[in-house]
């Protein structure tokens, strides 16, 4: 069979985006500060370190646990990011629900699953400087690698790599949605925090898969 990781181990790739998250805390939120309330880091820790604690001592399938962070993440996060990433992971969660081991392909789904669900709720897009800015091109490059016949390491750090880029492009943007569209131009310079975690989550996604693939 082709690499591949077990659907099984959902609780510990889960309690990794966790922690990524809790431990970038501060950073988010000064991310966030530069052009926005400042809170993101807050809401976001307090979202994700709910959902460490409704997963400890639990081994859940991997849409299992996805389901416990949409769970934590709807009711735990205040403004808009509480949806935006709960669509985001239930859409992922639905695209492995049932399955045992996750290759390639199916992880292909599951993140197109994920961008498809939040494109339910949301008209944003990229270039609009938002978490878009980072997920599409990701989800976009892992698609394209899968389909090229990389392997599902390659295909991974093409993902990372995607991802970084996406980020670090809306220091260039000016924002068009949100609170920080107010700001027209002044938006320039600063990245959006909501790219910063979503590049995060991507990034540590990536790293604790690749260490489970077999």
């Amino acid at each position: 069979m082709s690499q591949h990781f077990s659907s099984l181990d959902g609780s510990a790739i889960v309690n990794d985006l966790v922690t990524v998250i809790v431990a970038n805390r501060e950073y988010l939120s000064e991310v966030d500060g530069a052009i926005g309330d400042g809170d993101h880091g807050i809401n976001m820790a307090k979202g994700f370190a709910h959902c460490g604690r409704a997963i400890a001592g639990r081994q859940l399938d991997l849409a299992g646990a996805l389901d416990e962070l949409t769970l934590s993440l709807m009711e735990g996060i205040g403004g808009s990011m509480g949806p935006l990433y709960g669509s985001l992971f239930i859409g992922m969660a639905d695209e492995v629900r049932g399955s045992q081991q996750i290759d390639a392909a199916r992880f292909a789904r599951l993140l197109r699953g994920g961008l498809s669900s939040l494109q339910d709720i949301t008209d944003a897009g990229v270039g609009d400087k938002c978490l878009m800015d980072t997920l599409i091109p990701a989800v976009e490059a892992f698609e394209q690698a899968e389909t090229g016949g990389a392997s599902f390491k390659e295909a991974l750090q093409r993902m990372k790599s995607a991802a970084s880029q996406g980020r670090d492009s809306t220091r260039d943007l000016v924002a068009k949605i949100g609170r920080a569209s107010r700001l027209g131009e002044r938006s320039l310079g600063v990245l959006d925090a909501g790219a910063v975690s979503c590049c995060l989550i991507l990034t540590q996604l990536a790293d604790s898969i690749e260490t489970r693939l077999v």
